[in-house]
């Protein structure tokens, strides 16, 4: 019986990981994309260089959320090992419930690229 639950918490912490890192490579690219937007839109290089600084910030947040996570994880994991857990605890860890969809704006393909095409 206590393999089973060993193998269970295992298996939840590989997946809560896998989670953390889905948020946090969703969360850089997010960042990325908002850099862009706001270099795009920078009227000085001051300003450029204030995006990217952002940017790199929004990135260390996210790899150190990332990585609180899988201590939680991995914590969780350890006390169902020593049986003050329950493998069908409710409680989770994941980041990956949180997730928030990016969010990317687009415009009509003629508009931008010049292929001519008129829109619908």
């Amino acid at each position: 019986m206590q393999a089973g639950k060993n193998a269970m918490a295992s298996v939840k912490e590989t997946a809560a990981n896998i989670g953390a890192s889905a948020k946090s490579g969703m969360e850089k690219t997010k960042a990325t994309m908002q850099e862009k937007m706001e270099k795009m839109t920078a009227h000085s290089e001051l300003e450029k260089e204030e995006a990217e600084r952002k940017k790199q910030e929004r990135i260390r947040e996210a790899e150190t959320e990332k990585l609180e996570a899988k201590q939680q994880n991995a914590m969780a994991r350890e006390q169902v090992r020593a049986g003050h857990g329950h493998s069908d605890d409710h409680r989770r860890s994941s980041a990956a419930e949180h997730v928030e969809p990016a969010v990317i704006s687009s415009r009509p393909i003629d508009l931008e690229t010049g292929t001519g095409r008129p829109s619908c």
